[in-house]
């Protein structure tokens, strides 16, 4: 079938989804029953090739950031918008940006992917760039162990062509520089100072981390203070005001500049990148403020125990009304014991206001080993939500959730005010 009938055929079903509010991949899964090799012909188009990230946490802000920042220093950028990172996405995605012929307007791909989609993906696109952010235990149901997911990224890492940016604080993902052989690599890390607040999984409970001498950072992550941070960039030291909020977000940060100065090179505009830096928002559900009835409403996606420690260290909980919400669907994961690796003690003082999502006994039993006072266990998240709200209309709320948990919560949320639908 000619690409231009399929590039139509595709488009049509795109919009039927949109008007019967379907899901953002049904064109893409379509479109690649019809035509496999549709986002590899496509892509190839780029003058400057795909960039992919991917890793447990962190992919969809960091993408975002990504993305802005070479669009800050001139470039012309497709991205999966969504937040869909499976290839059915990124193709669905390529569906709103071609025009009917199948040609794309931009200069280079930056793509969030799935770890495990991820391997598939390079398998008949190999990405220029590649950024791996972490590994951590997450849907083990779905991924197994972590050195199973750190063995998918580095096939991820192994395909691309060009330069390879690793996390140097991970040992998982800083060995995989180990494996390359065509890709540089570029590492981004973490001051010594600071390196306690962001734990991995081999060291939830105050064990030891390994003392090995690091190999040198691109871009450092010097210190921060709320949402002011400090990172070390060629050797001297650049303070930015941030609209990013929590530690991981701005850790992630310091992972985009190390990528987008790879991609930029020499003609990279230094002053652009920071005033560009200082203007990020966090991507939905990721830490993103909203307002409802005039009070703050922030969303933390959490999902495995370091994610979900350090979301609770990010904020000061005396400020808040919390709501936890936990799901286990196939797209969370089905094994929750994870939120026992997790403590709870900081919210002792402040107490949970309202425990929801499937999971929201669980939950509430893991809280109460911790000693954390429950306000009240409401499984259906809509009347959660409402609760949540009528008993404190007028001061901020913060909602820890897992993935589904917060893409109702959200919905829901965008019937009170206006939300982006998308990573723009």
């Amino acid at each position: 079938m000619p690409k231009r009938h399929i590039v139509m055929l595709g488009k049509f079903v795109k919009r039927i989804a949109q008007l019967r509010g379907g899901g953002s991949a049904l064109p893409g899964l379509f479109v690649e029953r019809i035509d496999p090799h549709f986002a590899e012909r496509t892509l190839g188009q780029l003058p400057q090739g795909v960039i992919v990230v991917s890793g447990t946490n962190g992919k969809t802000t960091t993408t975002k950031m990504v993305v802005k920042l070479l669009e800050g220093q001139g470039l012309k950028v497709f991205t999966n918008r969504t937040g869909s990172n499976f290839t059915r996405g990124v193709v669905a995605a390529l569906l709103g940006d071609i025009d009917r012929h199948g040609r794309l307007d931009a200069d280079i791909a930056v793509l969030e992917l799935d770890e495990a989609y991820a391997v598939r993906f390079v398998e008949t696109i190999h990405p220029r760039y590649t950024l791996l952010l972490n590994v951590m235990r997450d849907q083990l149901d779905r991924f197994g162990e972590i050195d199973t997911t750190a063995g998918m990224l580095a096939k991820v890492a192994q395909a691309t062509t060009d330069t390879v940016v690793l996390n140097r604080e991970d040992p998982r993902i800083a060995r995989i520089a180990n494996t390359l052989e065509i890709a540089a690599t570029v590492y981004f890390g973490l001051s010594p100072t600071i390196r306690q607040f962001f734990p991995d999984d081999d060291n939830l409970r105050g064990a030891q981390g390994n003392d090995a001498p690091l190999p040198s950072a691109d871009v450092l992550l010097s210190s921060f203070t709320g949402t002011t941070a400090t990172f070390c960039v060629d050797g001297r030291d650049v303070t930015v005001s941030l609209r990013l909020t929590g530690a991981y977000n701005i850790y992630n940060a310091a992972a985009a500049m190390a990528l987008v100065r790879s991609v930029c090179g020499e003609s990279l505009d230094t002053a652009r990148l920071y005033e560009t830096l200082s203007t990020i928002t966090p991507a939905f559900g990721r830490g993103e403020s909203l307002m409802i009835d005039g009070a703050p409403c922030e969303l933390v996606l959490v999902k495995n125990p370091a994610g979900f420690r350090l979301g609770l260290t990010s904020f000061d909980p005396a400020s808040w009304v919390t709501m936890i919400a936990i799901n286990d669907n196939y797209a969370d994961g089905r094994d929750m014991s994870w939120l026992w690796d997790v403590e709870f003690e900081s919210l002792r003082q402040s107490h949970v206001a309202v425990v929801s999502g499937t999971r929201a006994y669980d939950m509430a039993l893991r809280l109460q080993y911790d000693e954390v006072a429950i306000g009240a266990i409401t499984p259906d998240l809509k009347a959660a939500l409402t609760k949540l709200i009528s008993a404190h209309p007028n001061t901020p709320k913060r909602i820890y959730c897992t993935y589904t948990a917060m893409l109702i919560l959200r919905k829901e949320i965008g019937k009170r005010t206006h939300l982006e639908e998308a990573i723009s």
